[in-house]
């Protein structure tokens, strides 16, 4: 079968309910019993949530389990070329005719009853990961926690979460503790919990939660501990002390997310994975349009081999901040003018992240993610750079947002950002291979 023919079950279903989000999990039921309740035939599950850093997480959980041996069937949203990235069956991402059989079973199973297109694909991914032998499925909520898709496991193995900070006003709110209440939705009685860096206003909320669910909580700089050195990273916990390899992902937050991946390590029952395993993991884990490095594809042949090219596809404030902290921290022994081109989608706090990259971007050009009906205008997406310290101007497309900075680009070794969305992030991706 063809791509297109998954791509047109996907299209339909994207037409059963009204709205893209719809948070609640009462239309996930009724389908999850249709299809026998692949939620109940699993293997273990490790359940991800958090702002920042889920996928990182699982990226690192996946390379240091398989480094191990362990068959891992991965559940991540959104996909940054095509849909099927979503679904990781046993190390391998699901094939084309598999994805549009599985699509069109959970499709005649459902009918015309309204189900959002993250739900009714969801359920699909948990029909795939029941069908499929695996040691253990790493599942990354899609927004918020309580009421997301994927909270309809009812005792996985483990719950992590990472960092939290505001995104998705519209739909979890911009109360920090309200937000952490939701995230900390996913903790189940009497699971172990494994939590990322945290403000303490969210820490308070997911103790408080842990605590009243008899759920042993496993904290960063309480439980577990890390911090970088000149020639690597150090951990503690309840494995003991160890020293590692700066991980193959860039970014200086990426040290915390590799430490919560073997804190999560730790406490993972039935799994044994050894120092070695780690840092094989560390070496060759992948996460692309995370801090990812464009060194080949149309996009490097068509710039000065002087430019580096960043993609990243953060979009909320916090995300900002760690893009300009790894800025930074690259400028202390190899400073370089940064410039950027930046598209963000309209549901996104684009003036708080503008704020955090103001002092490491030199010059940038906004322009509206092609395709995308909630793509903040480039006009617009200017203002709000401007507004926040940029020198930014909007371009009707990526194609002139370079050409516009060719003559900075050919000037002398530098950087160039392409930044603000994962929707933007996979355009480039997908145009660029």
């Amino acid at each position: 079968m063809s791509r297109d023919n998954s791509d047109r079950i996907l299209a339909r279903l994207m037409k059963l309910h009204p709205k893209i989000i719809d948070l609640s999990l009462d239309r996930m039921l009724p389908l999850l019993a249709k299809l026998d309740h692949p939620e109940r035939r699993l293997p273990p599950v490790l359940h991800v949530a958090g702002t920042n850093g889920k996928g990182s997480l699982i990226a690192y959980l996946r390379a240091m389990l398989e480094a191990a041996g362990y068959r891992v069937h991965v559940y991540t949203s959104p996909h940054l070329v095509r849909f099927a990235e979503r679904i990781r069956l046993a190390g391998k991402i699901i094939g084309e005719e598999a994805l549009s059989e599985l699509l069109a079973a959970c499709e005649k199973a459902n009918g015309p009853t309204p189900i959002t297109y993250f739900e009714i694909t969801t359920i699909a991914a948990l029909t795939a990961f029941a069908e499929t032998s695996a040691d253990i499925l790493l599942l990354e909520t899609g927004l918020g926690g309580r009421f997301d898709a994927t909270n309809v496991i009812e005792r996985p193995t483990l719950t992590a979460i990472t960092p939290i900070s505001h995104d998705h006003a519209e739909y979890l709110g911009t109360d920090l503790a309200g937000i952490a209440g939701e995230k900390a939705g996913i903790m189940k009685r009497e699971v172990p919990v494994v939590i990322g860096p945290q403000s303490k206003v969210a820490l308070d909320v997911l103790r408080n939660t842990a605590g009243s669910l008899a759920a042993a909580a496993y904290i960063y700089n309480e439980e577990w501990f890390c911090a970088a050195t000149d020639a690597g990273w150090n951990y503690r916990g309840l494995s003991g002390s160890w020293k590692f390899p700066m991980p193959a992902l860039e970014g200086v937050h990426q040290v915390a997310n590799a430490a919560t991946a073997v804190a999560c390590l730790d406490l993972l029952a039935g799994f044994t994975v050894t120092p070695e395993q780690i840092g094989e993991g560390l070496a060759t884990v992948e996460w692309p349009a995370r801090m990812q490095r464009l060194t080949k594809g149309a996009l490097a042949d068509q710039l000065p081999p002087h430019v580096e090219i960043w993609l990243d596809g953060g979009h909320n404030p916090a995300a900002g901040e760690q893009i300009a902290k790894t800025f930074r921290l690259w400028n202390r022994t190899d400073p370089k003018p940064a410039f950027m081109i930046a598209g963000m989608l309209n549901t996104k706090d684009q003036k708080s992240f503008f704020l955090e990259l103001a002092d490491i971007i030199e010059k940038g050009h906004c322009i509206a993610i092609p395709g995308e009906a909630a793509a903040t205008p480039a006009a617009d997406l200017a203002g709000y750079a401007r507004a926040a310290g940029l020198d930014a101007t909007e371009k009707p497309s990526f194609d002139d947002a370079v050409a516009a900075l060719m003559p900075d680009l050919a000037e002398k070794p530098c950087r160039l950002l392409i930044t603000g969305s994962l929707y933007l992030a996979g355009q480039i991706l997908r145009e660029n291979s």
